[in-house]
């Protein structure tokens, strides 16, 4: 394979992923062996596990050809930064310490712009229009952020391209399409690269929502422990001033509109829902799938399902399937590990109100279809998709609802008044854990799913 931007030639890929490296999440929400988070992470030890190695393929991968390390750390640094607030929990400035100083680490003045870029780019999400006609009347405005190109920045086509990528998934999901792809063509990216940056971004919603929701079990918000992003998890840093400006920096006309051929697909208007619904959706992808003749070993181990092979959603994830890999691991022990925690029907609840509230119609049919059947009260269910995270679905889904949807909410509004009337209605901390889970999840899902493609009505 060939590589497709200057920068990978200066950049060394650092260590295979799975090289040891102490957990991030429990890092920087300062979990110590055998204290109370320590054992409520380890009831879902697939969960805990897989988001850690999402963390290490997304962050410390074997192949850099189509995203670069420095490309990847200043994505993530400006996407959790984008989070922080006034009062954000000591754990959560610990993980946008942690990404904002292993960019300063890798490339001291591509850092300095792109959190200069991200203080500035703050906004509450999320918000948009929506697609879905029935829905106009919930669709909200906010800023559309571009960054202006400056040939005496510190940043590349690719990079800027990035950084608005990542401001749309962060704020206003529900309004990417396939024009949000073509811009990432043009500035450079392969198709393969903008599979792997929306699993960054969209791991990266998931993870600062996880840590968010446990810090706050850890008491008082979770002080978190200091992380200085050093160490980097052993990546290392290009060598020499001239190959670290070269990683970070490339040159638009060597990348921009050479994206190998790569084109965006459209798809007739009129096909997809009107609004949110628990009928069956098909999902029409905006890139290109992979085919069955494409896939290798490597590919399969990705899919975890052979069935996966017949959906065109895994079937373009799978362009990074390492990172399909673990994300699929990470679904399976939060949603259908039955050893205690939250019963599996509240778990589809979290699921369907961070669906609502991002506005991704099609995941919200899904797991509003699974909460209806495994919660036995399909009117609670219609009436979310309805009306909205306000309806009234009994006492007990009304606590569980506000704690999902304030998670949700970029940047997050859970703290220990949802955590007090959680334990109120007579949850216990692994069930807690586990209603954080899925909503954190749901915030990666969704992310995919509107950024990739679209729903659709079965023909």
């Amino acid at each position: 394979m060939t590589r497709t931007h200057a920068a990978e030639q200066a950049e060394p890929a650092g260590p295979p992923a799975g090289s040891g490296a102490a957990d991030l999440v429990d890092r920087v929400l300062g979990i110590t062996p055998g204290d109370e988070l320590d054992r409520l992470r380890a009831a879902r030890a697939q969960a805990r596990e897989h988001t850690q190695r999402s963390y290490q393929v997304l962050f410390e991968p074997v192949d850099v050809t189509a995203v670069s390390v420095i490309e990847r750390f200043a994505v993530a640094a400006f996407t959790v930064t984008l989070h922080l607030r006034t009062g954000a929990p000591g754990a959560v400035r610990a993980l946008a310490a942690h990404y904002t100083g292993s960019l300063q680490h890798l490339e001291p003045g591509l850092a300095g712009a792109v959190i200069t870029r991200a203080e500035a780019a703050r906004a509450r999400g999320p918000y948009g229009a929506y697609a879905e006609p029935g829905l106009a009347q919930e669709s909200t405005t906010g800023p559309v952020y571009r960054i202006e190109a400056d040939p005496a920045a510190d940043t590349s086509a690719r990079v800027r391209a990035g950084l608005e990528h990542a401001h749309l998934l962060t704020f206003r999901p529900r309004e990417a399409g396939p024009a949000d792809l073509q811009r990432l063509l043009d500035a450079g990216w392969s198709t393969d690269g903008i599979v792997t940056l929306s699993q960054l971004i969209s791991f990266l919603a998931y993870q600062v929502r996880l840590v968010h929701g446990l810090s706050y079990l850890g008491g008082a918000g979770g002080s978190g422990a200091p992380d200085h992003g050093g160490g980097l998890d052993g990546v290392t840093a290009p060598q020499g001033a001239s190959g670290a400006t070269k990683g970070a920096k490339v040159d638009a006309a060597d990348t921009a509109g050479h994206s190998g051929g790569d084109r965006v697909r459209t798809h007739p208007g009129g096909t997809g829902p009107t609004a949110f619904t628990r009928d069956q959706l098909g999902w029409l992808p905006w890139l290109a799938p992979l085919t069955a003749d494409d896939l290798t070993e490597r590919h399969h181990h990705g899919l975890v399902d052979a069935a996966r092979a017949r959906s065109e959603y895994f079937m373009l994830l799978a362009r990074d399937p390492e990172a399909l890999g673990a994300r699929t691991r990470t679904d399976k022990d939060i949603f259908h590990n039955t050893d205690g925690g939250l019963p599996r029907a509240e778990r589809e609840l979290a699921a369907t109100v961070a669906s609502r509230v991002n506005g991704c119609v099609f995941c919200a049919s899904v797991h509003a279809r699974f909460a209806a059947h495994y919660g036995k009260d399909v009117d609670a269910v219609q009436r979310l998709l309805d009306e909205g995270t306000d309806a009234d679905l009994g006492p007990r889904w009304n606590v569980l609802t506000a704690a999902a949807a304030a998670l949700t909410r970029t940047p997050a509004d859970f703290g220990g008044v949802h955590l007090e009337s959680l334990r109120a209605a007579g949850l216990i901390d692994a069930e807690i854990v586990d209603l954080v889970s899925a909503t954190a999840f749901f915030n990666w899902a969704n992310r995919l799913m509107l950024s990739l493609g679209q729903p659709a009505l079965p023909a």
